[in-house]
């Protein structure tokens, strides 16, 4: 299991525990889909961090999926892999989110650590502060697809097949979205 991003697993209210609820035996759907919800929650809290850039609003949304997972629980027993569907639920929850309009007025609260050990004055401290500023304007002025493509590539470490998978995306359009991410942020950044 992938631990949350440090911009996340830093701050207050992290991640609460495992979701338990007690359930009669007979019911098999609610227990693979608590099980499976389980296994992946940490891995998706993950990717919602990168897709969303907010820390609370990667929260809701974990929230969000839980709730739409389990009321869909009766289709659990035709579905071949559990964690896949409820990663998909995630990442659907998480582009309803970043087409809501009121969502790009907020401000995001990645952590950008700067490393004090490498910066020896005020001034190159404040620097690096500024570059990493523009840096994460850049970012966020890219059109969602590529911000979810370049984010998922650079921060989560994930293959193009990775990410065409996660966003039921042709691997090539995935490409696309990176090479123009790429050139939108040379164009800003130089």
């Amino acid at each position: 299991m992938n631990p949350a991003p440090s911009g996340c697993r830093e701050r207050a209210g992290t991640l609460p525990g495992p979701i338990t609820l007690t359930l009669p035996t007979s019911n098999k759907p609610d227990t693979t889909l608590l099980l499976a919800f389980n296994e992946v929650r940490n891995t998706l809290f993950a990717r919602l961090c990168l897709l969303l850039t907010n820390h609370e609003d990667a929260q809701d949304i974990l929230q969000v999926t839980f709730v739409h997972c389990w009321q869909a629980r009766r289709y659990i027993p035709a579905i071949r892999d559990v964690r896949s569907w409820i990663l998909r639920i995630g990442a659907n929850a998480a582009k309803d989110l970043l087409r809501n309009q009121w969502r790009r007025r907020r401000q995001p609260t990645v952590d950008l650590q700067l490393s004090p050990s490498r910066l020896s004055c005020p001034l190159e401290v404040l620097l690096e502060k500024e570059r990493q500023e523009h840096l994460r304007a850049a970012i966020l002025d890219l059109r969602p697809g590529e911000r979810q493509v370049f984010l998922l590539r650079q921060n989560g470490g994930l293959t193009y097949e990775e990410i065409a998978r996660l966003l039921e995306t042709p691997e090539g359009t995935v490409k696309t979205r990176m090479r123009s991410a790429l050139r939108k942020l040379r164009q800003k950044l130089h």
